[in-house]
């Protein structure tokens, strides 16, 4: 009885030591986790701008109308160098007040500036120049930039782990080695956080009234580089 009780014993100890996660009879892994860090450079595929146009007159109706006729030259002219519906949007439309301010008197209203700004968009990187000097030249006289964007943000990607893997194999490797030992195999592998700079606005600032002659805009898109990270554990020998 005392002989079967005991085995009963030992196999509730047994089974509490699995449910708790206890290690394998061969003993814990011994491992050193690492992270490495992987880059790779892209080169935008799409580019935006946004452009507008201010007007200020006495009357709000005066503005509003040279405003809309300066407007829709812009647009139109961007339709004639190939641009569709889809890629042009209306992006802010606002109209304030001019007023004097006079001590002692409340403000005098003296005009209205109506603004309106588009958004063009486009994945004709070559021609992002020439389209805002097209803009620019049809009566545009404020931009607030340009942005680059790649549009897949898968590409590079497969370039970028291995490149992390490479990198977090390489201190374990280093790390191995201090402590008198070798590498083993990979034993958990965990993708960190991609990281990528936000696009890079082309500031003008323009507040131009004198009519321009067309001109193409010198315009570079560049590269932009992607980091991947990963952290590996790695099974010391």
């Amino acid at each position: 009885m005392k002989r079967f009780l005991l085995s009963l014993s030992s196999i509730a100890i047994a089974t509490f030591a699995l449910a708790q996660g206890a290690p394998p009879p061969h003993g814990p892994i011994e491992a050193v986790t690492v992270s490495g860090t992987g880059r790779t450079s892209v080169t935008p595929d799409r580019f935006s701008f946004t452009v507008g146009v201010q007007t200020v007159s006495p009357t709000v109706e005066a503005a509003v109308a040279e405003n809309n006729k300066r407007v829709a030259s812009v647009i139109a002219a961007l339709k004639k160098a190939g641009a569709q519906d889809k890629d042009i949007q209306t992006s802010q439309f606002s109209i304030y007040p001019q007023q004097t301010y006079q001590e002692g008197k409340l403000p005098l209203i003296v005009g209205y500036q109506v603004s309106n700004n588009v958004t063009f968009r486009s994945d004709k990187v070559a021609e992002a120049g020439r389209l805002l000097g097209i803009a620019v030249s049809a009566g545009v006289n404020n931009s607030s930039g340009i942005n680059f964007e790649v549009s897949d943000p898968s590409r590079g990607r497969d370039q970028g782990l291995r490149a992390a893997f490479d990198d977090a194999r390489a201190k374990a490797a280093l790390l191995a080695q201090a402590a008198g030992r070798t590498l083993g195999r990979a034993v958990m592998i965990s993708e960190g956080v991609q990281s990528a700079p936000p696009p890079m606005p082309f500031q003008r600032g323009m507040a131009m009234e004198a009519k321009l002659e067309s001109s193409d805009v010198p315009i570079e898109a560049g590269t932009q580089q992607v980091t991947y990270t990963v952290t590996v554990s790695f099974e010391l020998r």
